[in-house]
């Protein structure tokens, strides 16, 4: 004799179990899909803003494919110290995070991969990339070059900051130093960057540094999206950029003293200021509002204060572009959003 008593209870007992289990994993995959959509956890009805995710809220989209993937994409950060002195919003585009360590992390993947789209050269194939460089661009090419399969050659002068031939060496590129000189000069490191590609038979993808590409592509995209928007140039002692944008005349006052004590610029800031007109400079004109000149005392002081009062290690390039950002502000006056780029970190300046 059967028991259908039992046998129906046995039956619900277990239908009840398998709807419930699968209301949970339902649930639980409407919860994660709005935790998805909405970028927030979701806790009830109430929203718990900046909560930390788990590993299964990790999507596909949230993982970049290798060290390009890193390129880009870096923060704007307020730096409070100097925002509250000033009464102005002062934002630094936190370019020192990139990969590479700076903005030139951006330039070189695109000249790669603009080179490859032409053909030029190919990965994995012995194919050497050539630079001639201050330090930042050639560290970003040869970390990109590094990791895409080509060989890279840096041609700099002598006088960089030791710890930019330390990065460049341990990244495996070839780096080769010479002393500083004109850029009418054969053997200056840029004229020498693109005789070594020639004597190996390929093409060069990058010539020299602070070329002004930064300033003009900036300026040239926006400001026909922002209207009133001006652009500051920030200049180092020996550079001509200054007279040149105040002015129209390419001119430094060392020149005229003979007192030069390098040959690119006098002052211990390094990858910017120009003794010399570029294409990528004159891509600018029209487009910069006005100049600030920065003494080496004035970055150096910089550079310590946002240390002591921000905790931020920055270069002697980034210090001087924060140095213009307060006399801009005090020049504006309160109440203006004022936005440089942090292009390096002090770390590999020491």
């Amino acid at each position: 004799m059967i028991n259908t008593t039992n046998s129906n209870t046995s039956r619900q007992l277990i239908y009840g179990l398998l709807l419930g289990v699968i209301l949970t994993l339902s649930t639980n995959s409407l919860r994660r899909w709005l935790r998805r959509k909405n970028g927030d956890k979701f806790n009830g009805n109430k929203r718990e803003l900046n909560s930390p995710r788990r590993p299964s809220d990790v999507i596909s989209e949230d993982i970049v494919d290798g060290i390009e993937g890193l390129i880009g994409n870096t923060p704007l950060m307020r730096i409070k110290s100097l925002s509250d002195a000033t009464g102005c919003e002062i934002l630094g585009k936190a370019e020192f995070l990139n990969p590479g360590g700076s903005p030139k992390d951006r330039v070189a993947l695109n000249m790669i991969k603009e080179a490859e789209r032409k053909k030029l050269v190919k990965p994995n194939k012995g194919c050497t990339i050539f630079e001639g460089t201050s330090g930042s661009t050639g560290i970003s090419i040869a970390m990109i070059a590094r990791a895409k399969g080509y060989n890279a050659w840096i041609i700099m002068p002598d006088d960089q900051a030791k710890e930019k031939y330390q990065i460049l060496e341990k990244l495996g590129a070839t780096v080769e130093k010479v002393k500083p000189a004109s850029i009418v000069d054969k053997n200056q490191f840029v004229n020498l960057a693109k005789r070594r590609a020639e004597e190996f038979g390929t093409k060069i993808i990058n010539e020299g540094e602070g070329t002004g590409g930064t300033i003009a592509g900036i300026s040239r995209y926006l400001k026909p999206l922002i209207p009133n928007l001006k652009v500051f140039l920030v200049d180092p002692p020996g550079s001509g950029l200054y007279h040149k944008v105040k002015h129209n005349i390419m001119y430094s006052p060392c020149e005229a003293e003979g007192t030069r004590k390098r040959h690119q610029v006098d002052t211990v800031v390094e990858g910017v200021g120009l003794n010399r007109i570029t294409k990528n400079f004159n891509m600018s004109t029209g487009m910069i509002d006005d100049a600030i000149r920065v003494t080496d005392e004035e970055a150096v002081s910089m550079a310590m204060y946002l240390v002591k009062e921000e905790g931020l290690f920055v270069g002697s390039s980034s210090a001087i572009n924060c140095v213009g950002c307060v006399r801009v502000a005090r020049q504006l006056g309160p109440g203006h959003r004022i936005v440089t780029l942090l292009c390096d970190s002090g770390q590999r300046l020491v």
